[in-house]
């Protein structure tokens, strides 16, 4: 893998998945054992992931995504990206329906294989701090 298509994929990933708010286009980046470690939650294959993606999408309304930094290693293995996404609270982190307006940050360390499919992703965010301005504590 040259120097540049671990990033480009992840890239692509965002703009055809996130931005797209296209879950489906996932299946032609993750591999078929594809992790997404979430919260500490591990999700499991790629129809899972499709899945989680719908379900993550279907509870922000205005869902807007846009990735801020992505660099990789020397290798090509490990690409890490930060981003940022905004919207309003359609019951996302568990909370009802009040369609108040949030902002999350974000880091994506991904695994990337020899063959440029995405194998393993660990997601950290500010999920503490974007419950509390949901609910009004912030």
């Amino acid at each position: 893998m040259n120097e540049n298509n671990a990033v480009e994929t992840v890239e692509r990933f965002w703009r055809e998945v996130w931005q797209a708010r296209d879950p489906q286009a996932a299946a032609r980046f993750v591999a078929h054992d594809f992790v997404i470690t979430s919260g500490g939650v591990d999700i499991v294959g790629r129809e899972a992931f499709i899945e989680w993606i719908g379900v993550f999408l279907s509870k922000i309304e205005d869902f807007d995504f846009a990735s801020l930094e992505t660099f990789q290693n020397a290798q090509g293995t490990r690409v890490a990206s930060r981003w940022k996404l905004a919207g309003k609270n359609n019951g996302f982190i568990g909370g009802r329906a009040c369609l108040s307006a949030f902002e999350m940050l974000g880091t994506a360390v991904w695994e990337i294989r020899p063959d440029g499919l995405l194998a393993h992703n660990w997601v950290e965010r500010n999920a503490l701090e974007v419950h509390r301005e949901i609910i009004g504590l912030a």
